[in-house]
C-alpha cells in the first residue's frame, strides 16, 4: 500500500486545476460506482485527480493505475478493502481494462464494500462497455469523455474561461468572444488540425496520435472482437478508405471485396471503430415503421485524425463536415437530411465554405447554412467555429 499512495502522491503533484474539461461539472461524483469512458489521451486520468484536489480530498482518496505491476501480486478488491479499512472514501481506478477480470471485482466493491465509492476510467472503450454491460449492469453510472472543443481549446491555450452555448443560442449568433481572441478563424483552423487532443502542446503530436489510432486497432478492437493478425489489417485499410472519402457512403458489399471480407464482418468491423471513437456513423432519422436505423455517411471521430491519416492536403468539405458532426453529437442526435446535410433538433443545416449558397434548403422549413470562412451571424447564416461553443 505504501507504494501506491507514494505514486498516488507524485501523481497529484503535477496535477494543475487550470483548466477543468466540460464533462467535470456534469458527473454525478456522489454515485457509488461512476465509469469514465474515453479515447486514449483525452485527459480522464487528469480529470480524476483533479477531482481529488478540488474537493481537498487527498487524504480519504487513493488513485491507483491497474496497469502497476503491484497487481501482478495483489487484487484491486484486497485493496479497495484495506484501504476501506482505513478509513478511505473513494477509490480511483485508472485504465481498469488492464487487469484481467476487473469488472467482477469491482462488483464485489460494489456489493460488499458500501460505504466506499469507485471511480473507474479506461481507454479501450469496448472492454468497459462489455464489462459494464455484463457484470456491472444498474450499478454502474457511465460517462464518456469527448476530445476537446474549440471552446475548450481556446480556453486551455490561451487561460480564458469562455462559457459554453445551447444550440439554440449559438443560430441565434449570441456567441461572444473576449478581446484575447480577435481573429477566431486564425485559432479554428489551428484547432481543426491539432487541437482535439489535450496534448496538442507536446512535441511529435501527429505521431501521438497515430499511436492513438495504431493500439486502438492494433490491441483494443483486437482483444475485443477476438481478432487474428490478418484481421487487424483489414482495419487499417477500412480506416484508410474511409479517411480518403469526401465523406463516405458505405456501400458494404464493395467495401468487402476490397478487402476481402464479406458484408456482415465488415458492418461488424465499422460498428467496433465507431465504439472505440474512431469513426462516427451518420444514420438516416427513423422513417415510419423503419425501426433499423440506416447508415447514409462514415466520417472519421475527429478532424486531427483526417490530417492524420492523409498523404496530402486533406478534403475541405469533409473537414468542415465531420467538424460540425463531432461538435453536435456530443450533446444532441445527428441524422442525416434528406435535401441537405444534417438534422438537429428539427433545424436543417447545409455546411460548406463562405460562397455556399441557399439552394439545398430554398425550400426546407427551420433551415441554417452553416458556412466556414466568416466570423458573424446573419440571418439563417451561421459561422462554422461557432458551433464549437456547444460544449
Amino acid at each position: 500500500m505504501e507504494k501506491l499512495y507514494e505514486l498516488y502522491a507524485k501523481k497529484l503533484k503535477a496535477v494543475s486545476t487550470d483548466f477543468v474539461r466540460y464533462l467535470y461539472d456534469q458527473i454525478n461524483w456522489d454515485s457509488q460506482l461512476i465509469v469514465i469512458m474515453g479515447a486514449r489521451g483525452v485527459g480522464k486520468t487528469t480529470m480524476v485527480l483533479q477531482r481529488i484536489l478540488m474537493t481537498d480530498a487527498k487524504k480519504e482518496s487513493l488513485y491507483v493505475s491497474a496497469d502497476n505491476t503491484f497487481f501482478a501480486g495483489n487484487t484491486l478488491y484486497d485493496i479497495a478493502t484495506k484501504f476501506a479499512q482505513q478509513g478511505g472514501k473513494v477509490l480511483y481506478i485508472d485504465e481498469v481494462h488492464k487487469y484481467q477480470d476487473w469488472s467482477k471485482e469491482v462488483k464485489m466493491m460494489y456489493d460488499f464494500l458500501p460505504g466506499l465509492k469507485v471511480v473507474i476510467t479506461g481507454s479501450s472503450i469496448l472492454e468497459l462497455i462489455r464489462g459494464t454491460d455484463a457484470d456491472l449492469s444498474r450499478r454502474a453510472i457511465r460517462y464518456k469523455l469527448e476530445g476537446l472543443s474549440f471552446r475548450e481549446y481556446l480556453n486551455f491555450s490561451l487561460g480564458l474561461n469562455i462559457p459554453a452555448y445551447s444550440l439554440e443560442e449559438i443560430l441565434e449568433g449570441k456567441v461572444e468572444l473576449p478581446a484575447e481572441v480577435k481573429y477566431p478563424l486564425a485559432h479554428f483552423k489551428e484547432y481543426l488540425t491539432k487541437g482535439y487532443f489535450p496534448f496538442f502542446k507536446q512535441d511529435d503530436y501527429y505521431q501521438r496520435l497515430e499511436n492513438v489510432i495504431n493500439q486502438t486497432m492494433e490491441v483494443d478492437i483486437p482483444a475485443y472482437a477476438k481478432m487474428n493478425v490478418s484481421t487487424s489489417r483489414k482495419l487499417k485499410q477500412l480506416l484508410y478508405v474511409i479517411s480518403r472519402s469526401v465523406p463516405f457512403k458505405p456501400n458494404f458489399t464493395e467495401i468487402g471485396r476490397a478487402i476481402s471480407s464479406d458484408r456482415g464482418t465488415v458492418a461488424d468491423h465499422m460498428v467496433y471503430m465507431e465504439k472505440s471513437t474512431l469513426i462516427r456513423q451518420l444514420n438516416f432519422a427513423p422513417d415510419g415503421m423503419d425501426l433499423v436505423q440506416k447508415v447514409d455517411k462514415i466520417y472519421l471521430g475527429n478532424t486531427c485524425f483526417i490530417y492524420a491519416l492523409a498523404d496530402e492536403n486533406p478534403e475541405i468539405g469533409n473537414i468542415r463536415e465531420t467538424f460540425f458532426y463531432c461538435a453536435m453529437c456530443v450533446n444532441h442526435k445527428v441524422t442525416s437530411s434528406p435535401a441537405a446535410d444534417f438534422i438537429v433538433k428539427g433545424h436543417t443545416f447545409e455546411v460548406g465554405g463562405k460562397s455556399k449558397k441557399q439552394k439545398q434548403i430554398k425550400n426546407v422549413n427551420d433551415a441554417f447554412v452553416v458556412k466556414d470562412d466568416i466570423e458573424n451571424a446573419y440571418m439563417n447564416i451561421i459561422p462554422l467555429w461557432t458551433f464549437g461553443f456547444n460544449y
